[in-house]
């Protein structure tokens, strides 16, 4: 079979689907429209985010068995009308759940500690000590929405912290010994830290919004490494000015692009409520690199590799 690489990837890419005995080609500057011309030629597509692959590029793909994601989330692809070609989906969420874990424990660390601003103080020859006296994660509920393989690892990271870890799911029976099942009103009830890992869905999309934040009952803080689109913006800086949002951890945020790669292509300027978060204290940014580690990079192609293995082995014993 012959497989067309449409984003730059781990070379474990590569070394894998030559070890399987797959043909490919590389192509990572062709437009949509140009693949499309002949993406009918190949059996596979290996993809991070560069372009949605959408009914349009499925229904020029005659020949296409396999898409590989080389992501956690399978978003940016038409998953109803791949499944209706019988299009074999490969995603490899297991591939950065540790990174994305290790982030969002990071970001709240940096949060609590005030390190950033410290850091920027200190280099400019401010020395202050008990204007940033920290707060520290002991003794507080942190309650993980999506309890799949990023909300899996961020419990698993907090063990040792002492602190108290509930979940709210959709699913059943994820309950493991790191984090208690809740419904989503205890969790509301009793969460200091709310740290969001959810995939794209409708369900998700816009969650965390006015109503959302005001049933808290507490003042919280927020942590979000999974999807922009999970929060309004808007309201997120409502909250943080009336003190409902304490403070915020977003490694995303719902201005992206589908692709990622750019937050600051608006002609018009930023939206004013991004440019609050950028200018407020109680906020920390990073450009959607939980889970862009060196090694999570190795992980994501080795998982698409290992998973394209057992499904050709699969279809073959299969046939």
């Amino acid at each position: 079979m012959k497989v067309l690489l449409l984003d730059t990837n781990h070379e474990r890419i590569k070394e894998g689907l030559t070890q399987l005995n797959f043909e490919f080609d590389e192509d990572y500057h062709s437009t949509k429209q140009e693949i499309e011309d002949r993406i009918h030629l190949y059996d596979g597509i290996v993809i991070r985010s560069r372009f949605k692959i959408d009914q349009s590029f499925l229904e020029k793909a005659k020949n296409l068995k396999f898409i590989g994601r080389v992501g956690a989330g399978l978003e940016n692809i038409d998953l109803n009308y791949a499944e209706q070609q019988n299009i074999h989906l490969i995603a490899a969420p297991e591939g950065n759940r540790n990174a994305v874990g290790e982030q969002a424990l990071g970001m709240i660390l940096a949060l609590f500690n005030r390190l950033c601003i410290v850091n920027r103080e200190v280099r400019e020859g401010i020395w202050l000590r008990e204007e940033n006296r920290g707060i520290e994660l002991e003794g507080k509920t942190v309650g993980i929405i999506g309890y799949g393989n990023m909300g899996k690892a961020f419990a698993k990271k907090l063990k040792g912290f002492d602190c108290e870890v509930i979940f709210y799911d959709i699913l059943p029976n994820l309950e493991d010994q790191n984090a208690k099942k809740v419904s989503l009103v205890e969790l509301m009830e009793r969460t200091d830290i709310l740290s969001l890992h959810t995939p794209q869905t409708e369900l998700t999309k816009k969650m965390v919004n006015k109503n959302f934040i005001e049933s808290f009952s507490k003042s919280f803080y927020l942590i979000n490494t999974a999807r922009g689109s999970a929060v309004v913006t808007e309201d997120l800086v409502e909250g943080l000015k009336s003190g409902k949002v304490l403070g915020a951890c977003l490694d995303v945020l719902e201005y992206e692009k589908s692709s990622f790669e750019n937050m600051f292509s608006e002609k018009n300027g930023l939206p004013a409520p991004f440019q609050f978060l950028i200018e407020s204290d109680k906020v920390l940014l990073s450009p959607h690199i939980a889970g862009w580690t060196h090694e999570s990079k190795y992980k994501l192609a080795d998982v698409i590799i290992k998973k394209l293995e057992y499904w050709l082995n699969n279809s073959l014993q299969n046939n």
